[in-house]
């Protein structure tokens, strides 16, 4: 996949960057794997009230049931398509079973239409294939990981993104995450081999506010341009800068952690992410 630049023929395509899906092989998704989910909230809970902001409208879309957990062990699937998913960054591509049954999973880079990817224990450690941490060789690149057994991958999902096999140290395999934290996971837990795939993702540029409504985002406002009623660093003569930076309700940013320090899961960090 490449993305492509387009002639400024309009403003809105003057700096627009956009993919040129020439990975895709067809715009019709498998009929059976889409159910419709009304998720456009516009960020209003139960009650109609307004708990998230900045959210509403967006093109109607269609969700894709994803096969996070690849729990069907030591049944080939032929690769048939690589498809668009409105609902995630990362490609899908769709399964067909010998014994008939079809699935979608996340797409790594470098998976084609006609290969052969096999989720199982003992299975060789290819592309699009699925093992247990125990089974992957160490250094290998990852992704779609479980944290609990039989979960279903949470880690490394979006694209362009994988995680990296860094050691083994008992019941559990050390992974050094896309955000930089090395932690450990049970080795029983599932991985795919490979990198999400639609890297280029991170080299799009919408080129205007039109495409960002799109996609269901409303114009976010600086707390600094907003009054003293509405955020704590709003108000003031001229532009002034607000202080201390910090969220609407009061609570610092910048640096100030907000991480639980009795938090159970830090015995299983080893390493900090990156600031």
């Amino acid at each position: 996949m490449a993305v492509k630049r387009f002639k400024p023929v309009t403003p809105g395509t003057r700096f627009r960057v956009g993919a040129d899906y020439s990975d895709v092989t067809t715009n019709v998704p498998e009929k059976s794997l889409v159910v419709n989910v009304n998720t456009r909230s516009g960020g209003r809970n139960h009650s109609g009230k307004m708990t998230m902001r900045y959210l509403g409208g967006g093109h109607k879309q269609a969700y894709r049931l994803i096969d996070f957990k690849r729990n069907k062990f030591d049944i080939p699937a032929k690769v048939a398509t690589i498809e668009y998913d409105p609902n995630r960054s990362a490609r899908i591509a769709l399964l067909h079973f010998v014994d008939g049954e079809k699935r979608y999973m996340i797409a790594p880079a470098g998976l084609t239409v006609g290969m052969t990817v096999i989720s199982g224990d003992a299975v060789a450690p290819e592309i699009g294939n699925t093992l247990p941490l125990k089974s992957i060789p160490l250094g290998s690149l990852i992704y779609n990981i479980e944290l609990n057994p039989g979960q279903g991958g949470v880690i490394a999902r979006s694209a362009g993104t994988y995680a990296q096999l860094a050691a083994r140290d008992g019941k559990y395999a050390v992974i050094k995450l896309p955000s930089g934290e090395t932690r450990m996971i049970l080795s029983t837990c599932l991985a795919t081999i490979g990198t999400v795939s639609n890297a280029e993702k991170a080299n799009e540029v919408l080129g205007k506010a039109g495409r960002k409504r799109w996609l269901g985002r409303r114009p976010r406002v600086r707390g600094v341009a907003m009054n003293p009623v509405d955020h704590p660093m709003g108000g003031g003569e001229g532009r002034a800068s607000g202080g201390h930076p910090r969220s609407r309700k009061g609570l610092l940013a910048k640096g100030y952690k907000t991480r639980d320090k009795k938090k159970a899961s830090d015995r299983y960090i080893i390493e900090r992410r990156k600031k």
